[in-house]
């Protein structure tokens, strides 16, 4: 990717997240980018949240769970939906960049782009200029440059980067001794602010207000679950005692 450096300028803070379909390298690339083991790779139902100090500035990573390569919007369940929104509020007052995490290795096709685009597209519009193209498992490409990659790869992918302003980098996640992909990196966030006149990505308060009252709402619901099912146990062991108690004094009247 390349992209006018000259106006963009070097900010002592960053924030960050991390989205894209499950087993796509998120949890690496965070580590990755930290340079230390801070995301479990284990798959997480909700976004998780993580610091540090990375070349002169204070990163602060948000991981959004993923979503099922090859389900649509429609059939992934309400909470990843939610959390996907939630995630870009998580660092206040938004993060700089949201890196969108793709294999190499997988086939980038109209289905994947399709679902792809639903899923951030529950960002608003707006989040595609303050998005880059992660791609992951940059080692597999071998001999192969990720430009003849991208064109092997047909329209599809290329409609992704043009969505994205053609904002994209490549990371071997084998390779953390290779400080210089994450500076680059960091580079490229900073000119992706720059190109946004200094303006960090904001998800609609509306939008935001609403999930958190759905998530409230069903916080609650799942309380009043749990009380009703508290409750059965308890009478159900009410009811065993007072059994258990019967049983008892016949079998005394009975050796009487």
């Amino acid at each position: 990717m390349k992209m006018d450096s000259s106006d963009a300028q070097h900010l002592s803070e960053l924030r960050i997240v991390l989205m894209g379909y499950r087993r796509a390298g998120k949890s690496s690339a965070g580590n990755t980018i930290l340079g230390r083991e801070e995301f479990e790779l284990k798959k997480s139902a909700q976004c998780v949240k993580r610091h540090g100090e990375v070349a002169d500035r204070h990163i602060t990573v948000i991981e959004a769970p993923g979503w099922w390569r090859y389900f649509s919007v429609k059939e992934s369940p309400e909470l990843l939906k939610q959390e996907i929104l939630l995630s870009v509020s998580l660092c206040p007052p938004g993060p700089h960049a949201v890196l969108l995490i793709i294999r190499v290795k997988d086939r980038f096709k109209e289905t994947e782009r399709k679902i792809l685009q639903e899923h951030l597209d529950l960002l608003s519009e707006r989040v595609w200029s303050h998005t880059i193209v992660l791609f992951t498992h940059g080692d597999s490409l071998l001999d192969t440059s990720i430009e003849q990659h991208i064109e092997s790869e047909g329209p599809d992918l290329q409609w992704l980067l043009d969505k994205c302003g053609n904002r994209f980098h490549v990371l071997n996640n084998h390779n953390r001794s290779d400080a210089t992909q994450i500076k680059e990196l960091l580079e490229k966030i900073e000119e992706t602010v720059a190109q946004n006149n200094s303006c960090h990505f904001e998800i609609d308060r509306k939008i935001l207000q609403e999930v958190k009252e759905r998530r409230r709402a069903e916080e609650e619901r799942a309380e009043e679950r749990m009380k009703r099912m508290q409750k059965r146990r308890e009478n159900i062991r009410s009811q065993m005692s007072e059994s258990i108690y019967f049983i008892v004094q016949i079998h005394t009247e009975y050796i009487k």
